[in-house]
């Protein structure tokens, strides 16, 4: 039976995209690739990156509404009631109060609702966490199926929601093929050279998130550098004054002019900067799931990660494991991978084999499976 499927993409279309736009933009391209049978209506915001072409069954629809909230709220239930779907996905954690439409969320964490160490200087995550704290207990009896990205988030939700087995779905994520090794050295270092001098560094994406453990891994740096490291830090997506700031109240002097800040770096960028990189730092608190280490080990570049939440799970035997809240343990991880070239080269072809158990073509034919399990059940 044809099926007529509503996916929620409002922000796909922006320039700047981050972790979920990305997860809902693959899942797209890849149902464009494997389903021609049903039809679907993507409902996005109106952007300048029109990063998905409408096909014969695949519909663009643009939905416009001032705010975040008013948008999901109000005109994407309209827009899903007008163009009559079967059901609709909503990718990124919230969806509609109040919609007849049979509901499957992708529920990527619930961190929102888990204590906070410390305050988060971002308005926009603020408000962000303030308003899926709002709507996600109000959204979980409403719908068919949550999907969530790990085995370890599914544990967690399920746990602390109280959630019925049977209505979670766990669904790993992928990474785009374009990550990989790059054999040109030239064009490696043309790209990496609009972002830092040399190639050959470590690499960190940071924010002001305290998950993502910047603070921690800064110090790490600097501990790195006392015990006679040389590589320069290349650090995406954080302001230059945010990390001056952590090294002052830190007292760390001397490895600011080691530290490279350049600010969003272009994903078409990544592949190349991943394959500069003489390691990748992926050293977060808390992750569901973690692109960004697949990313780094299908590039072979060697990662160092934490040993807890999902990172474990997804990077099994490929990654360097330490605790996160142990500055020491980071620095000790860094100086080996330096020190010890047959293990680096050994985490290596253990992370290039472990990227290859993962696929975006892999995740569509799983969220396929769902939504015909869904719509038999009407």
């Amino acid at each position: 039976m044809r099926m007529r499927i509503g996916i929620e993409a409002q922000r796909i279309f922006r320039l700047n995209k981050h972790g979920m736009d990305y997860v809902v933009l693959q899942e797209i391209r890849e149902l464009q690739k494997i389903d021609c049978k049903n039809d679907y209506y993507i409902f996005v915001k109106d952007g300048p990156d029109r990063c998905v072409e409408a096909t014969d069954n695949f519909h663009i629809i643009t939905v416009s509404c001032p705010s975040y909230p008013l948008w999901e709220q109000w005109a994407l239930p309209k827009a899903a009631k007008k163009y009559k779907v079967d059901l609709l996905h909503c990718t990124s954690n919230t969806a509609p109060i109040n919609c007849d439409i049979p509901l499957v969320l992708t529920l990527h964490d619930i961190i929102f609702l888990e204590p906070r160490d410390r305050q988060n200087k971002s308005l926009y995550q603020n408000l962000g966490w303030k308003y899926r704290r709002m709507v996600v207990p109000k959204i979980l009896d409403k719908c068919r199926r949550i999907i969530t990205v790990s085995n370890y988030e599914m544990d967690n939700i399920i746990g602390k929601l109280d959630i019925p087995s049977n209505k979670m779905c766990m669904i790993y994520n992928g990474y785009n093929k374009w990550f990989k090794p790059i054999d040109d050295d030239m064009a490696v270092k043309k790209v990496c050279s609009k972002y830092i001098r040399d190639v050959g560094y470590f690499l960190f994406l940071g924010n002001t998130d305290p998950k993502k453990n910047t603070e921690r891994t800064l110090v790490s740096y600097a501990k790195y550098v006392e015990n006679g490291g040389k590589r320069m830090l290349l650090i995406a997506d954080l302001n230059r004054n945010i990390v001056q700031s952590i090294l002052k109240n830190n007292g760390i002097d001397g490895v600011g002019s080691r530290i490279i800040t350049p600010g969003y770096i272009q994903n078409s960028d990544l592949p190349y900067i991943y394959n500069g990189a003489f390691a990748f730092l992926y050293t977060s608190l808390r992750e569901s799931f973690g692109i960004p280490l697949l990313e780094a080990m299908a590039c072979a570049t060697p990662v160092i990660t934490g040993d807890r939440s999902a990172l474990p799970e997804i990077a099994a035997e490929g990654a360097a494991l330490v605790d996160p809240e142990d500055s020491e343990a980071i620095a000790r991880a860094m100086g080996r991978l330096e020190r010890d070239e047959v293990y680096r080269k050994e985490l290596i072809h253990r992370g290039l084999r472990r990227a290859e158990t993962f696929s975006w073509e892999q995740t569509a034919r799983n969220l396929l499976q769902l939504y015909n399990s869904v719509n038999e059940e009407k």
